[in-house]
């Protein structure tokens, strides 16, 4: 199977779990493409950006980074979500580089 592949199957995995809690709040379904395309976007990215650090510390870094936009939409209409995003993120980001080195390396 192409890397290419597998990074984009790793994303939809991360964006499966992380729009399922939305689905359960019944979130708009714009909120739900949206978070689902981020992840699978970042399932292509994260895996192939070769920095020389730990792959946990660079999907956190990068997770965390690409949500900061998402922060600033999330932070007008729910204060109170910012620290359950940025939790997601964090968890889904170091998941992500994690999966990628052990499939992609």
């Amino acid at each position: 199977m192409s890397d290419i592949l597998i990074a984009l199957i790793i994303g939809i995995v991360a964006g499966i779990i992380d729009v399922i809690p939305m689905i359960i709040q019944k979130m708009e379904k714009s909120a739900n493409f949206s978070a689902f395309s981020h992840w699978v976007v970042l399932g292509l990215i994260i895996p192939f950006v070769a920095w020389d650090i730990a792959p946990w510390l660079k999907g956190l870094i990068i997770a965390e980074i690409s949500a900061i936009p998402v922060l600033f939409i999330v932070a007008e209409k729910d204060k109170k979500a910012i620290l359950p995003v940025t939790i997601m993120s964090a968890i889904l980001g170091i998941s992500v580089a994690i999966a990628g080195k052990i499939f992609i390396g």
